[in-house]
């Protein structure tokens, strides 16, 4: 073997070295970016699903309220009855 030969095979090894680590880096570059988008999905759903608890919670209080609002009515109206009766 010569020293031009030497040479070039050193090269296209030193060449391929290179690319198949070009491909190596890019699959790693895109499993993370396919993570980040599968963890920015997950945060998308659960700020929704957030949002729904609160709107279901502001309902519930809401409610809640209009109930208590009807009993002291009626509490009032019982006892307004009761001092007619004295």
């Amino acid at each position: 073997m010569t020293w031009p030969t030497a040479v070039f095979l050193l090269v296209v090894v030193i060449v391929a070295a290179f690319l198949v680590a070009m491909v190596i880096v890019g699959l790693f570059e895109s499993r993370k970016e396919k993570q980040a988008t599968i963890r920015a999905d997950d945060l998308r759903q659960l700020v929704h699903r957030f949002e729904q608890l609160t709107e279901n919670t502001l309902d519930a209080q809401q409610r809640t309220a209009g109930d208590l609002a009807e009993l002291r009515a009626r509490t009032a109206s019982i006892e307004q009855l009761l001092r007619s009766v004295e």
